[in-house]
């Protein structure tokens, strides 16, 4: 900034910038308490802006970007997960800060200076990576979404998206594909499971085919362009595309091959589910196809007119292949728009238009993927699993209430 000298005759000199001149021009902030969706009261700032901030020096430069004062995206977060809130974000990658959390003993803090990967069991030379090792190897970056198999929630007229299903979320991982970990120490033939086993306080491990870890597991070390956030599992994490959440382990120190599975904890008396008949299913990994429509959604209130209906659907066993739209409580369906790219294991963005004339009704998102597999209603699921089964795997179509006063309110399940 250069200050006009007075009289003319002196070489102009810089003006000062100081603190003071800073703070006293910059936007700064009050703050106030406010109701959530979540009926919680939160603390935020009130943006204190310019009439007119062409004629105000702004913020300069900083080492680390923020969001707009204006903008409240949080994460809805339980004692043992946290959740992203779908019904604000745009596209379909999560900002990494807005990635879903479940934890089972909390978040270690771990030196990757000191971070050890061991590969040992059924392997021709056992081995211990550090995670420059890890970085030696030729890398892969992949856009998948994540999801926890217990993604499921009823029970209230006001719940939004994230509420329902905010335990998925999407990123780019970047990392070592296993397999070249696998040819690097020498798996045997006999090998058909590995162990994964966590860093954390709760020391998680899962059994996993070992025919998982030849085909497209990564042994992940970044998200969205850098290194994982510590609740994402810094400075390691094993990632498995459109598996179960907890299949991909997170501070990852151990990977032991054997030719069955351990029957940990995690996989005996947790990630299992009932099914009809009293029998209970182990080792279901793979995430079936699911939508959702996350605008509108509870809590706004729509007016009468042309209303772009959109939401995310994703399926762990490749493609979406299509999702289809209901604005009549399922008596008819509409095919919607889908955002290219659509990438297999991923979230894919849909939207179809619809001109709302006032009267009320329901409407849902229903997605099929390429293996022919079509999203089941909630009285479906209930009929193929029976009334007694578990949170875990539950992907049905969720509707939405459209009241004549445009609110819009979740249609409560009756679940257990």
């Amino acid at each position: 900034m250069v200050k006009p000298d007075s009289d003319g005759d002196q070489p102009a000199k810089p003006a000062t910038i100081t603190r003071r001149t800073l703070l006293g021009g910059a936007a700064t902030a009050a703050v106030a308490v406010v109701q959530t969706s979540f009926a919680k009261g939160l603390q935020i700032s009130i943006p204190q802006v310019p009439d007119d901030p062409t004629k105000q020096m702004g913020v300069p430069p900083g080492k680390v970007g923020t969001r707009s004062a204006f903008e409240k995206l949080a994460k809805n977060a339980s004692d043992i997960s946290s959740r992203s809130p779908l019904q604000d974000l745009y596209g379909t990658i999560t900002p990494s800060d807005l990635h879903f959390e479940r934890h089972h003993n909390g978040v270690p803090a771990i030196d990757p200076a000191k971070y050890e990967l061991l590969i040992h069991g059924q392997v021709e030379r056992p081995t211990v990576f550090t995670l420059a090792d890890l970085k030696r190897f030729p890398s892969v970056s992949r856009i998948a979404f994540l999801e926890c198999s217990g993604n499921f929630r009823t029970g209230k007229e006001t719940m939004s998206p994230q509420e329902i299903c905010g335990l998925t979320s999407q990123s780019e991982w970047t990392g070592v594909l296993l397999s070249t970990l696998f040819r690097e120490v020498g798996v045997k033939p006999s090998s058909s499971w590995f162990l994964a086993e966590g860093g954390d306080a709760a020391l998680m491990t899962r059994s996993i085919p070992t025919s998982k870890g030849w085909n497209d597991a990564i042994i992940a070390y970044a998200q969205n362009g850098e290194a994982l956030r510590p609740e994402q599992g810094y400075p390691v994490r094993l990632f498995l595309p459109g598996w179960e959440g907890n299949t991909s382990v997170k501070w990852l120190r151990r990977l032991e091959l054997g030719d069955a599975p351990w029957q940990t904890r995690e996989e005996t008396s947790k990630y299992s589910e009932g099914i009809k008949g009293g029998k209970i299913r182990q080792f279901s990994f793979d995430i079936d196809a699911r939508s959702i429509i996350t605008f509108p959604a509870y809590p706004v209130q729509i007016q009468k007119g042309w209303i772009e209906i959109r939401g995310l659907a994703w399926s762990g066993r490749g493609k979406v292949s299509r999702v289809e739209v209901s604005t009549d409580a399922g008596k008819t369906w509409k095919l919607a728009e889908l955002q290219e790219p659509i990438l297999d294991k991923a979230h894919v963005r849909f939207r179809h238009l619809w001109q709302w004339n006032g009267s009320e009704t329901e409407i849902m998102s229903r997605v099929t993927d390429e293996t022919g597999y079509v999203q089941p209603t909630f009285a479906q699921l209930i009929d193929a699993r029976g009334a007694d089964t578990g949170g875990y795997h539950f992907n049905p179509i969720t509707v939405w209430q459209i009241k004549p006063d445009g609110r819009v309110l979740n249609r409560p399940e009756n679940f257990r």
